[in-house]
């Protein structure tokens, strides 16, 4: 849950929040699983809980379809495990950060059994346009129905 914003240091290091690591550190995974969103410029990360989500959704799909191999390949074909060095820092890949636009700083997002990596002005973006969406789904949810007397 929550967010936070790092900044990565001289040698591209950046400290995944402590509850995420504590998280992390539950889940059993050895580093951090990360991908590509697939809709969003921001990376997703987690460990066997993400893995778990994955394979599920997999699951659904039939063994050698188109549809399973493009989702393996954008899910698992350009994934990467990244090492937790001892202080709870990661360093990530120059093409994670391209993508994401990362350049000096990251902002974590906890998404429950995953979190999302983004470039902190990417992600104030992307909460506005997320604050909107809720906003109009209530409009829709508690819009008062007209009442036919009859």
């Amino acid at each position: 849950m929550s967010n936070f914003t790092n900044r990565l240091d001289a040698k591209g290091r950046v400290s995944i929040p402590a509850p995420y690591r504590a998280t992390l550190a539950r889940d059993g995974f050895e580093g951090l699983f990360i991908h590509p969103s697939l809709e969003l410029q921001a990376i997703d990360g987690g460990g066997n809980a993400l893995l778990q989500e994955i394979d599920q959704l997999l699951a659904t799909l039939a063994p050698y379809s188109d549809e399973r191999d493009s989702l393996s390949t954008a899910l698992l074909g350009v994934s990467e495990v990244l090492k937790i060095d001892g202080e709870g820092r990661i360093v990530l890949s120059e093409s994670a950060k391209a993508y994401a636009g990362i350049r000096d700083q990251v902002t974590f997002v906890g998404q429950g059994f995953k979190f999302q990596i983004w470039e902190p002005e990417r992600f104030q973006a992307h909460l506005a346009t997320a604050r909107e969406t809720l906003r109009e789904l209530r409009r829709r949810a508690f819009a008062p129905h007209s009442l036919e007397r009859t």
